[in-house]
């Protein structure tokens, strides 16, 4: 079975982070998502169901000091194995730290995945970048992404040998040496998993390059996204004509009328928003003072509060559906989406939005459409 992220029906649409508590909204109201294993599968089986086409979840292994957010994070390998075996059609990705997971772990864990899944498995590779996970780990985060990278490149070439080699073989590498007799099985179902890089640094972005089948970046708004779009082709094109896809991430608040979903969005991202959370893991993320004006900071901080920094679809079905269709007329390939409440939100969206999306040309029909 080929996994139905490569399948040509058109706009992707994802779901990111319901494995995490409070999902990617930095917020303190009581209805916020719970991130539990019994809402994470129940959610899983409707959005198989209304034809969402990919669940990506966060990789979190410390959470955020004197915050509200991320204080349950559900590990990511175990989860997807669990929404592939609750599933029939939607692609499920693993998030693996590549600093943090031995490659013939991971080339097993994920190869088994994809057997659950009947080939609908994928992995979104992360280099890290949280200090105080790599601590957690006894490790010394690197100083530069470029390095970080570097990493995760030697781990990542270990992965796909270990996929694709016929027999058992030794590697003696900069940041693997002395491995002997490495092998594994069961492979793959296809051979390989799809690979997605999340990745904002010029390091970052030329491992998707080099690697990955999908490029998650932020674009920040849809007039922005071609020259993004543009510049990870012409990126990839380099490494022997290789073809990249780029994916964004949107939080997503509509609702019946435009002052309605505003009037949400006032709620859960400015009046209780967790603003002490907000600036910790923009701290932590590295937009701080020493990295960006007070007028950059100020402007990130409410989209961090609403979403983590993706972009806003808020308002109608109508608007909703316009600004979706904007990033897919500049190129860029789908939206990896968190609502605040997902289980309680994603029937409306699937309702109203995606049959626009259909009319519109950018997506196939979906299921139960």
């Amino acid at each position: 079975m080929e996994n139905g992220i490569f399948a040509e029906n058109g706009f992707k649409l994802g779901l990111f982070a319901s494995n995490a508590s409070s999902g990617l909204a930095i917020t303190k109201i009581p209805e916020r998502w719970s991130g539990s294993w019994s809402d994470n599968l129940r959610l899983a089986v409707l959005a198989d169901q209304v034809g969402i086409d990919f669940l990506l979840p966060v990789g979190r292994w410390i959470g955020w000091p004197g915050t509200t957010f991320h204080d349950s994070v559900l590990e990511t390998i175990t989860w997807a194995g669990g929404m592939l075996a609750a599933t029939e059609r939607i692609s499920v990705f693993a998030t693996v730290h590549s600093a943090l997971l031995p490659p013939i772990v991971a080339a097993k864990q994920l190869a088994t995945l994809d057997h659950i899944g009947n080939g609908r498995a994928g992995l979104n590779i992360v280099a890290g970048w949280y200090q105080a996970e790599y601590e957690a780990f006894g490790l010394d985060l690197p100083g530069s992404p470029a390095q970080r990278y570097a990493h995760a490149q030697e781990w990542w070439d270990l992965v796909s040998k270990l996929w694709s080699n016929q027999g058992p073989f030794d590697h003696d590498g900069e940041f693997f040496p002395g491995l002997r007799g490495l092998q594994v099985g069961p492979r793959p179902v296809n051979g390989r998993l799809p690979v997605i890089n999340a990745a904002v640094s010029e390091a970052g972005r030329e491992f998707a390059a080099r690697n990955a089948d999908f490029l998650l970046t932020a674009t920040f708004d849809p007039a922005r996204g071609s020259a993004v779009v543009d510049s990870a082709k012409q990126a990839a094109a380099r490494h022997g004509g290789r073809q990249v896809g780029v994916f964004s991430n949107a939080f997503v608040v509509c609702r019946p009328s435009r002052r309605e979903a505003e009037e949400f969005l006032h709620y859960y991202a400015d009046e209780n928003a967790d603003w002490a959370g907000v600036d910790t893991v923009m701290s932590g993320q590295g937009i701080n003072a020493q990295s960006f004006s007070e007028a950059q900071i100020g402007m990130f901080r409410p989209r961090f509060a609403a979403g983590h920094g993706g972009h806003p679809l808020v308002g109608t079905p109508d608007e909703v559906a316009d600004t979706i269709i904007s990033f897919a007329r500049a190129g860029v390939g789908g939206l990896a989406l968190s609502f605040v409440d997902y289980l309680g939100e994603l029937e409306y969206f699937a309702s109203e939005v995606l049959p626009r999306l259909e009319k519109a040309g950018i997506r196939g029909r979906t299921a139960g459409s």
